[in-house]
């Protein structure tokens, strides 16, 4: 009897392939990638309660990786809730 991987395995899947293909990527930075190209996550709040990372984690991983070049890219800034709102960059989503 084969068992189905959960959407829990998948997405963890993915994060690791993340790391193998770029190894600057620490793993809450490619999981937000990973969250970003499946629209499971595309502000650092909502991935950081589906994942109950500390928010203020995120926003440090998501601020690095913004100063990337052609990673992803901030679209809105909330100051009160200081949640990002990102999208992945045209360049690295192909």
């Amino acid at each position: 009897m084969s068992e189905e991987p959960s959407d829990a395995d998948q997405f963890f899947t993915l994060v690791a392939a993340a790391q193998a293909g770029d190894i600057r990527l620490t793993s809450i930075q490619a999981g937000l990638l990973v969250a970003a190209e499946l629209g499971i996550a595309r502000d650092s709040r909502a991935f950081a309660r589906k994942l109950g990372i500390a928010h203020s984690l995120v926003l440090r991983e998501l601020n690095a990786l913004a100063e990337r070049e052609g990673v992803l890219k901030i679209v809105k800034r909330d100051p009160r809730t200081m949640r990002v709102h990102y999208i992945l960059s045209p360049a690295s989503s192909s």
